[in-house]
C-alpha cells in the first residue's frame, strides 16, 4: 500500500509540472517573428540659393512682439549653411500593403510660443491626440483647414489648451490663427508609423521596416514633392537623398 501511495503522489507531481508548463507557453503565447527588419536613413538638401526669409511684423499685437529680442522670420525654407534643409516630411508613401497599425495614445504636443507655432511641420498618425498649448500671454485659436479631414476652429485663451486628432490619413493639413494672420503651420497625418520630419540638419531615419520594395516621398510646404523608389532587405541598411531648388 505504501508502495502504491507514493506511486500516486509521483504522478500527481508529475502531472502539476506538465500543466505548469502548458500553462506558461500558453501564457507566452506565439514565438515572436525572427524575420529581421530594415533601416531607410538618409538626408533632405536644398540646391542653390535659398529664397530670402520674410520679415514679420507683430504690432499689431505687441504682446507679441514683446516676446523676441529681434527680428523674426517666417518658417517657409528653412536651410543652414551646408543646404540642410528643415521641415521636410519623409514617408512611405506605397508599399506597405494591408498592414494595419494601432494608433498610439500619447499625444503629440504643438505649442503656441512667441504667437508662432512650435514646431512649425509636425505630423502625428490617424486618431493620435493631438495637444495644442497657448503658452503666450494672449489669445489664440486654432483652425485647421484639411481637405480629407474634420474642419475646427477653437480659440484659446492665454494659458489654455486643446485636445484633437484627424481620422485619416492628409499630407499636409494647413494650420492657421484667425487673430495673428502670420502664424500658420502643417500637420501631416499618416495611417502608419514609417514617417519623419527632418530637423535643422535635413536628415530622416525611418526604422523598423519591413523588407519590401517602397516608395519614398519628401513633402515641403513651398518646394513641393519629391519620389523615389527602393527596395530593401532584411536586416539592411540603406541610405538615400533628396535634393529640393528653388521654384
Amino acid at each position: 500500500m505504501v508502495a502504491i501511495k507514493n506511486s500516486v503522489l509521483t504522478l500527481i507531481v508529475v502531472l502539476a509540472i506538465c500543466l505548469t508548463a502548458l500553462h506558461a507557453v500558453k501564457a507566452a503565447g506565439p514565438a515572436p517573428s525572427t524575420s529581421g527588419t530594415a533601416s531607410l536613413k538618409g538626408v533632405v538638401k536644398f540646391e542653390g540659393t535659398a529664397p530670402k526669409p520674410k520679415l514679420i511684423s507683430m504690432s499689431a499685437d505687441p504682446s507679441c512682439a514683446k516676446q523676441h529680442s529681434g527680428p523674426v522670420f517666417a518658417q517657409e525654407v528653412v536651410t543652414d549653411a551646408k543646404g540642410d534643409l528643415e521641415n521636410v516630411v519623409v514617408f512611405i508613401s506605397e508599399g506597405l500593403g494591408d498592414r494595419t497599425f494601432d494608433a498610439p495614445t500619447q499625444p503629440v504636443v504643438v505649442e503656441q510660443k512667441g504667437c508662432m507655432y512650435q514646431p512649425h511641420v509636425l505630423a502625428v498618425r490617424a486618431n493620435q491626440p493631438l495637444h495644442v498649448v497657448n503658452d503666450d500671454p494672449t489669445s489664440h485659436n486654432i483652425h485647421p483647414t484639411p481637405a480629407n479631414n474634420r474642419e475646427w476652429n477653437k480659440a484659446e485663451p492665454p494659458g489654455s489648451s486643446v485636445d484633437e486628432s484627424f481620422a485619416r490619413e492628409e499630407i499636409a493639413i494647413p494650420v492657421k490663427c484667425n487673430l495673428h494672420p502670420w502664424m500658420h503651420g502643417y500637420v501631416a497625418v499618416f495611417k502608419h508609423p514609417f514617417f519623419a520630419v527632418t530637423g535643422k540638419d535635413g536628415s530622416f531615419d525611418l526604422s523598423s521596416l519591413p523588407p519590401g520594395t517602397y516608395t519614398i516621398k519628401a513633402w515641403h510646404e513651398k518646394l513641393g514633392t519629391s519620389t523615389q523608389t527602393i527596395t530593401i532587405g532584411a536586416n539592411e541598411t540603406k541610405e538615400i537623398s533628396f535634393v529640393f531648388k528653388a521654384m
